[in-house]
């Protein structure tokens, strides 16, 4: 069972990376939040590391900490939720916000997640209910030892573009991605704002025309 991996980052997309190491080259799904925190392309890059075996795959699930990766298992736990709507729920709220989201039995909070719906997002409250307390006594997220932040080789457009792929990912459509992304990028000055200030704004946006 692969817990972690550590290696050179070959490519990086808004839904998954490549890990390079030992001249192997791993496919990891990852959320948005550490897609914000990976380094430039051909930097060093450690993640935690959740194997998922189904009966003709084997898949990798990646995350920057600890706390992720025990919300994700979570998550797995709930009736009705694969691996690609964690991660969904993942890329939208933090470990933080999804234990407080089910503490105050927000429904409509883990709803405004594309893809998971009122009945799933009622039984994520209810049968995650007990055990937050799990992943209260994670410890807090570890600082980066890279540069913490989705940079973009070419940064500028190319960040709006990053943005605007992580949210079709997610299950928007292009051109409503697209708007939100522009507004957002608009309202700090333009395109060098950071990709995680963008896609938080945007998301939030987007859910509220929900």
């Amino acid at each position: 069972m692969i817990a972690s991996l550590s290696g050179r980052l070959k490519q990086r997309d808004a839904g998954r990376v490549v890990i390079e190491t030992g001249g192997v080259g791993y496919e990891v799904h990852i959320p948005l939040a550490t897609y914000y925190r990976l380094p430039s392309l051909g930097a060093p890059v450690a993640l935690e590391i959740r194997q998922v075996v189904r009966e003709e795959s084997l898949t990798l699930y990646g995350f920057f900490t600890a706390a992720e990766k025990q919300a994700f298992d979570l998550l797995m736990l709930v009736q009705h939720v694969g691996p690609k709507l964690a991660l969904a729920i993942l890329s939208v709220l933090s470990p933080d916000e999804l234990v407080s989201a089910i503490a105050r039995e927000d429904v409509e909070r883990l709803d405004a997640v594309p893809g998971v719906g009122a009945k799933v997002a009622e039984r994520v409250v209810r049968e995650l209910r007990d055990k937050t307390a799990e992943l209260k006594l994670v410890a807090t997220e570890r600082v980066a030892e890279v540069d913490g932040t989705a940079d973009g080789a070419e940064g500028g457009a190319s960040e709006l573009d990053d943005a605007v792929s992580a949210l079709v990912n997610l299950g928007y459509k292009p051109i409503h991605a697209r708007r939100a992304v522009d507004a957002a990028a608009a309202r700090g000055g333009g395109a060098k704002r950071e990709l995680e200030v963008i896609i938080r704004e945007s998301l939030a946006a987007l859910a509220g025309e929900r």
